[in-house]
């Protein structure tokens, strides 16, 4: 039987530096948390570029109305997916 692990969203474009940066802190929680990573190309989307395109990268787990931008810290990540998957 396998696991299924919930999307965390990860609202990015290509070229994106900050999104590398945010990467290290995001990898090691993902399992964590029973979550999968879910690349979402900002460029394809002209709501999400309104929304996100200078606060890339950005997670979240669906609801767009409640995300974490980045900056953040793995630390910071962790209190934010506790908070809504507990």
């Amino acid at each position: 039987m396998t696991i299924s692990h919930r999307a965390l969203f990860f609202y990015t474009t290509l070229g994106c530096s900050l999104c590398e940066k945010a990467k290290p802190e995001i990898w090691p929680l993902l399992d964590q948390f029973k979550l999968r990573l879910q690349p979402v190309d900002i460029a394809d989307d002209e709501e999400l570029t309104r929304r996100f395109g200078w606060s890339i990268p950005v997670v979240g787990l669906g609801d767009l109305d409640d995300v974490l931008c980045w900056p953040f810290t793995s630390g910071e990540l962790v209190s934010w997916l506790q908070a809504r998957l507990a």
